[in-house]
């Protein structure tokens, strides 16, 4: 058993399927001059293997993608037949007599390297190519001909070094039991896309494993413990069914709560929307009796592709969430990506620390035209249903004024066009930033809400990176700063009588409902698995009693005190209960 960390709830057991990594480790082999004509051919036997691989990969693909999208094939091919890549490699075999995959990882660094230093974001895009290439033809050099696309048929738990979110949007969520990686943040957009999904999902594994999790191995792995048993005994396995048979039990019970009022037990009604990132997850927002979309993350749908989506196909998409919400509140956050969130077409910048760099409504009023596109989409979906506008990473008056100008741009064009849409749609802000905090009073004065996204204020509170597994353990929702921080936010929104809710991971976590209910909020926003729970957690609940418990929150100095409170009230009341 390894101890990682737990990132989405639940028990998953099954046979792992590994993505391999180009960091391949071996040591550094040396062959004997003689032996020099027999490492050609093992070279040569491992380029013609490849190649027959991608040639049947894309034949695979060509029938599901078209001719168009399968280039990127041609171009690795291309790599393995490519006349310097293949005198680097030879030249190192003959130079310094070392073992054709010793070569073949050298020289996949100094060009991997050399592609990196360079400006042209072309030539980085590259480098990733020749890393794929690599990688396969020291697959076929080692031996490790494990298959490298999962089974179809067969379900399997994902094992990687780690997951971007585009490779999280396109995930088989039928076969895919659950996740594990080696590197990760319990609060990165992929923690929060494997909660969303309901996939049990363990990270930070890294440096823990005495061998390599192998294809095949039989895993089970325990979301909510961070725990990951490899090759277990049929002792152990028989324990995680029964416990895997009760928690689909509880999940069960709590599905008949999903259609009642939410309300406190002394009946004070609080909504509770739904985080989404793609369309295919509203059958379950609906079904878990969300009160709306509190939160929809229109960056994903820019992801995993070759170019920017057009504006019919951004407002095909917002119509239909519109429309199958049925009059229930949706709110769109224009384009966030920058920080764990990159996009291969759009060229970022290089940075030290992306978090504080460009990203979110920094890019979109730098790319009025993308802005505007999308705004233009978002205005004209409007028309269909109860659709809202949710800028991100507002830090200023100014960002605001300009944010809206475009808005007001796309109105007029749209009404010069003819094209209906909500005249008077509702525009409000992330407050995600210290500075929008501070001076939340005056941004109230221009906005119709709020909505908290805490995964970041934490971030940016406590200067705490959350995707540095070095200081990840100072990343803490629960420090007397945010409490003050969330404090101030909300007394802004209440004195301008404008709406205020959560959307950050915080707004899921049950331990926080006396924040929530003592601050008078009276919308959470949530990945989708979490609503049913909370909902529990709330109907036994008392308003007046939170009040209390909030008032005590703000004496506690420490952390510690804070956490401990919480969870003394917490397990007071299952106790009551």
């Amino acid at each position: 058993m390894v101890e990682g960390i737990g990132a989405a709830s639940g028990i998953a057991m099954g046979k792992a399927f590994v993505i391999p990594t180009w960091e391949w480790d071996f040591p550094e082999k040396l062959i004997d001059v003689k032996d020099l004509a027999f490492e050609f051919e093992r070279l040569y036997d491992g380029i013609r293997n490849s190649k027959d691989e991608i040639e049947c990969i894309k034949q695979e693909f060509v029938t599901v993608l078209g001719d168009d999208k399968t280039s990127i094939f041609d171009a690795h091919l291309a790599i393995l037949e490519d006349p310097i890549f293949m005198n680097e490699v030879q030249g190192i075999m003959q130079r310094q007599y070392k073992a054709a995959e010793v070569a073949v990882k050298e020289a996949i660094e100094k060009f991997v390297n050399m592609f990196d230093l360079l400006d042209d974001q072309y030539m980085k895009e590259r480098a990733l190519d020749i890393k794929d290439v690599g990688n396969r033809l020291l697959k076929h050099l080692l031996g490790a001909l494990e298959e490298t696309i999962p089974p179809k048929e067969q379900p399997y738990i994902v094992v990687a070094k780690e997951l971007s979110p585009s490779e999280m949007v396109h995930l088989d969520t039928i076969n895919a039991l659950g996740l594990v990686t080696m590197l990760g943040g319990q609060t990165s957009h992929v923690s929060i896309m494997a909660r969303a999904m309901g996939i049990p999902y363990v990270l930070g594994l890294e440096g823990k494993l005495a061998t390599p999790i192998q294809n095949g191995d039989f895993l089970i792995i325990d979301g909510d413990e961070g725990q990951v048993y490899i090759n277990p005994s049929e002792e152990q396995i028989e324990i995680y069914r029964v416990r895997k048979s009760n928690w689909l039990k509880m999940r069960d019970k709590l599905q008949v709560l999903a259609h009642i009022p939410t309300q406190t037990e002394d009946g004070v009604a609080v909504q509770l929307a739904a985080n989404i990132s793609t369309v295919k997850e509203l059958d379950q927002v609906l079904s878990n009796g969300a009160s709306g979309v509190g939160l929809f993350r229109t960056e994903f749908l820019y992801m995993d592709r070759d170019n920017l989506p057009l504006e019919e196909e951004q407002f095909r998409v917002y119509k239909q969430v519109a429309e199958k919400l049925g009059g229930k509140r949706v709110v769109i956050r224009t384009l966030d990506i920058g920080g764990d969130k990159s996009l291969d077409y759009f060229a970022l910048p290089e940075e030290d620390n992306p978090a504080l760099g460009y990203r979110a409504i920094r890019i979109s009023l730098d790319r009025i035209d993308l802005f505007k596109t999308q705004l233009r989409a978002i205005l004209r979906a409007s028309y269909y249903g109860n659709v809202k506008i949710l800028y991100p990473m507002i830090s200023s008056i100014e960002e605001l004024d300009k944010a809206n100008a475009v808005l007001e741009s796309a109105k007029e064009e749209l009404r010069s066009e003819q094209i209906p849409f909500q005249e008077h749609i509702e525009v409000g802000i992330m407050i995600e930033v210290p500075a929008a905090v501070i001076i939340a009073d005056l941004l109230a004065q221009k906005v119709n809400f709020f909505s908290i996204g805490t995964n970041d204020l934490v971030q940016y509170v406590l200067a705490v990176d959350r995707m540095n597994e070095t200081v990840a353990h100072l990343y803490n929702p629960f420090h007397p700063a945010v409490l003050r921080m969330l404090k101030s936010t909300v007394e802004s929104a209440k004195a301008a009588n404008i709406h205020v809710s959560v959307c950050g991971e915080m707004a899921g976590d049950i331990r926080a409902l006396p924040i929530w209910l003592g601050l008078d909020v009276k919308e959470l926003s949530m990945s989708i698995q979490s609503i049913l729970r909370v909902k529990n957690s709330l109907l036994q609940s008392h308003f007046n009693q939170s009040s209390n418990i909030w008032e005590q929150l703000l004496r506690c100095s420490t952390s510690t005190a804070v956490i401990d409170l919480l969870n003394k009230h917490l397990h007071e009341d299952v106790i009551a209960k």
